[in-house]
C-alpha cells in the first residue's frame, strides 16, 4: 500500500494567490472598482473571505497587487543609440496601455482610491510609477553621457516632462491620447533638455 502524500500548502497556496488575483482584474472590468466587494472576489476565485483578508488589509490594497501582476516587471529601456526613438518607444506605450479599458479601469479606480488614502497613495507610487520613471531616468542618464541631453538636466524633473503631459491628459479627459501625442510630448521634451549652443556657435 502507498504512502498517501503530503499536501503541497505551498503550491495550493499560491494557487489561490493566482486565482484572487485574476478574479480582480476580472470584476474591476466587468463591474468597476466601487461596486467591487471582497465576497464577490472570493466567489470567482473559490476562497474563503479571510483567505483574502490575511493576505490584503483593504480592498485598495488587493486592486493595487492585481494591477502589478497585470503589468509585470519593468525592463530597462532599449539604447539603440538614438534616444528619439527609444523615448517614443515607451512613451506610445504607456498611451496604448492608459487607453486599454483593461488596464484603464483599475489604474482610475487606484488613482481615485489613493487621493483618500495617503498610504496607498505611496504603495502605488512605488510599485506602479516608480519603476518605469527610474528606467526612464536611467536612458536619459545615458542621453546625457553621449551628449544628446544638457549635462546640468535635473532628470527626476525630466522625466515628468514626457508623463506629466499624459497622466494630465489621461485623468482630466481633457483631449484623446494618440501615438502623435505620444511623438509631440518626446519632440518637446526633448528640445527642453538638449544641450544649448554657445554664441558662438558650440555646445
Amino acid at each position: 500500500m502507498s504512502e498517501a502524500k503530503t499536501p503541497d500548502t505551498g503550491r495550493r497556496s499560491e494557487r489561490s494567490h493566482q486565482a484572487i488575483l485574476k478574479a480582480v482584474v476580472e470584476l474591476v472590468g466587468e463591474q468597476g472598482y466601487t461596486r467591487l466587494t471582497i465576497e464577490a472576489i472570493a466567489a470567482r476565485a473559490g476562497v474563503g473571505k479571510q483567505t483574502i483578508y490575511r493576505w490584503w488589509p483593504t480592498k485598495g490594497a488587493l486592486v493595487l497587487d492585481a494591477f502589478a501582476a497585470l503589468m509585470g516587471d519593468v525592463a530597462p529601456l532599449p539604447d539603440t543609440g538614438d534616444v528619439v526613438a527609444d523615448l517614443k518607444g515607451v512613451i506610445r506605450a504607456t498611451v496604448a496601455e492608459l487607453g486599454s479599458p483593461r488596464f484603464e479601469v483599475p489604474s482610475r479606480a487606484l488613482t481615485a482610491e489613493s487621493q483618500m488614502d495617503p498610504a496607498l497613495a505611496k504603495q502605488f507610487v512605488d510599485t506602479l510609477l516608480r519603476p518605469n520613471l527610474e528606467v526612464t531616468k536611467e536612458r536619459l542618464r545615458a542621453a546625457q553621457k553621449a551628449g544628446q541631453v544638457a549635462r546640468d538636466v535635473d532628470l527626476d524633473v525630466a522625466v515628468e516632462l514626457f508623463f506629466g503631459p499624459l497622466f494630465h491628459r489621461w485623468l482630466l479627459r481633457t483631449a484623446p491620447l494618440t501615438e502623435s501625442y505620444a511623438d509631440t510630448v518626446v519632440d518637446y521634451a526633448l528640445a527642453a533638455l538638449r544641450p544649448r549652443k554657445s554664441p558662438g556657435g558650440r555646445g
